[in-house]
């Protein structure tokens, strides 16, 4: 779709979530987002070679704006066009990976890195995955020259610091602490596995044999506990279906798949008293970490951006408390997002400043400019760049209805402002009733407000606030259409976005030759060595990180 509002314009009355936490109403844990980016880092990433910058307008004037941006604009550059198109035909993006559910984000999707990540010389054929001697992923040093290590994205205080980067198979794994520790769970996983073929294997059968049931481990989670948790039902597998395109749709990629209100704000861990020294306390509480001690035992809030690029923060966390600050419920999947991810503010040095690990620092520096990234606007301008259609068309494409109001979308009573308010009052945004699970009211600014809102209601309905943006609902965004739609019950969708979901993960599971219930040699790997892929993931967190999680690591508080 071409044009439109500001996308900042847009976040600033659609996705702010005024402080407000609002969780879950089907109970899903954390493990939700983070088992989805993982998966996503699995079979998506875009051509990612600097492209045609189209920075997102800032507007310090918008009586919605409540953050500054010294550098004036948010960055955005547009995907390269794939080859051979945009000019005479449609602009065309390219994936570069497979679109399989296959491991990738654990072994990578090139030689190269492979080479690099597997234990031994790089011209080894190795067995294990190389790790450190405690078992966490191998910083860009462990072969000596930095320079020649796999690349691997930067953000945070990484961009100071490159060095202190961790390797995986794919490129995004240092993003946070959780991400980061999947990656850690999965290479360990993988060495086990190893560790427990029979010697008279050589190194590279024991290697495929470990790669081939982390592969089917990823799809059987995937289907069997991640999937389900959602709300995701899938028709009978029927088996491969060499007539189905797997490859990762546009609309899915950059639409449906696009669950940033999921992310949690901050982990919350509690382990017990002596886990960590003072000395550590101290430099938790040194990275805006909260402490709180009690004689039995130590809780650690971590907020999202003190988790973000900063992989030394899981090692020194330990990685069974990360895995067990993922119990809680994750944030609900609807229109708005927290504030760490809509409007994170990342800090580049004035002139003059050589070091830029002093921009580093989750506190404002005065020796930097200040800037703001906005997640859910970037989301919107990535569709109109990748010429995704307008939210009724996508409805259409779907085999659903267009809609033809936008209390239509929302399901709300109406769409209008009330007296005295308009689109650009910031009291538009302000909470006037918040209930938990049971329905029971809450106070807003309480401590149970912040911890138990599964439901919020605002002066202002959210039709109202999408019509003062669009005016028309023709000319909705796909992704905002889409998140603002009210959910079907039992599912954290609405209905276009389960039609996403629904349609992409029946064509990666069909399409897919080695798909886990289709691939004998699994059978023979059970047979042969007594090694089933078939463990949940709170087996593998046991297996392999020693702690104990909840049956269903997906349903928060489940036994």
């Amino acid at each position: 779709m071409e044009g439109g509002p500001s996308p900042r314009y847009v976040s600033n009355r659609v996705f702010n979530d005024g402080g407000q936490n609002l969780f879950s109403e089907n109970g899903v844990s954390q493990w939700g987002w983070v088992w989805g980016q993982f998966v996503d880092h699995d079979i998506g990433l875009r051509n990612e070679q600097p492209g045609e910058s189209a920075p997102i307008a800032f507007n310090t004037n918008d009586p919605l704006e409540a953050f500054t941006d010294d550098l004036g604009a948010i960055a955005f550059s547009r995907t390269p066009a794939a080859p051979g198109t945009g000019v005479a035909t449609p602009r065309q993006q390219v994936n570069t990976l497979s679109s399989f559910i296959d491991a990738s984000n654990v072994y990578g999707v090139d030689s190269a890195r492979l080479a690099w990540l597997r234990l031994g010389p790089v011209d080894s054929s190795g067995a294990p995955l190389m790790l450190t001697d405690d078992g966490y992923l191998p910083r860009v040093t462990a072969r000596g020259d930095p320079t020649t290590a796999p690349a691997m994205d930067l953000m945070g205080a990484l961009v100071g610091m490159p060095n202190r980067a961790v390797v995986a198979g794919d490129v995004r794994a240092n993003e946070n602490i959780a991400l980061t520790a999947l990656h850690t769970l999965f290479a360990r996983e993988h060495n086990r596995i190893v560790a427990a073929l029979p010697s008279y294997l050589t190194a590279e059968e024991r290697f495929e044999i470990a790669r081939r049931v982390v592969g089917a481990e990823i799809q059987y989670i995937t289907y069997t506990q991640f999937l389900p948790a959602l709300g995701i039902q899938l028709e009978p597998y029927r088996g491969y279906q060499p007539s189905v395109n797997p490859a990762l749709s546009n609309e899915f990629a950059v639409v449906g798949y696009r669950a940033h209100s999921m992310i949690h704000g901050e982990f919350d861990t509690t382990v017990p008293a002596g886990t960590y020294t003072d000395e550590e306390l101290s430099a938790f509480a040194a990275q805006q970490i909260i402490v709180e001690r009690t004689a039995a035992d130590v809780t650690l809030t971590i907020p999202l951006n003190a988790a973000f690029g900063n992989p030394d923060l899981l090692q020194q966390v330990g990685l069974g408390p990360v895995l067990q600050s993922l119990a809680e419920r994750q944030y609900k999947n609807d229109e708005q997002v927290d504030n760490t991810l809509r409007s994170i503010l990342f800090q580049v040095p004035k002139p003059g400043i050589p070091d830029p690990t002093v921009c580093g620092a989750p506190v404002v520096n005065p020796d930097c400019f200040t800037g703001v990234s906005d997640l859910p606007a970037i989301d919107i301008a990535r569709g109109r760049d990748h010429g995704i259609p307008s939210y009724n068309d996508l409805r259409r494409a779907y085999g659903l209805a267009p809609k033809t109001s936008f209390i239509d979308v929302t399901g709300e009573a109406t769409q209008r402002f009330p007296p005295r308010l308009n689109g650009n009052d910031p009291a538009i945004l302000d909470f006037v009733e918040l209930r938990d699970a049971d329905g029971t009211l809450l106070v807003p600014g309480s401590a149970e407000a912040e911890d138990e809102a599964v439901t919020g209601i605002r002066s202002s309905t959210l039709a109202a606030r999408l019509k003062a943006a669009y005016g028309s609902v023709d000319r909705l965004d796909a992704f905002v259409g889409m998140v603002s739609e009210q959910h079907l019950k039992g599912t954290e969708f609405g209905e276009l976005q389960l039609a996403i979901w629904t349609k992409q993960f029946a064509a990666l599971r069909d399409g897919d030759r080695f798909y886990y219930l289709n691939d004998p040699a699994l059978h023979a790997i059970e047979l042969a060595f007594r090694i089933d892929y078939r463990h949940s993931l709170a087996e593998i967190a046991k297996l392999d990180a020693g702690v104990t999680l909840q049956t269903n690591v997906f349903e928060a508080g489940a036994d």
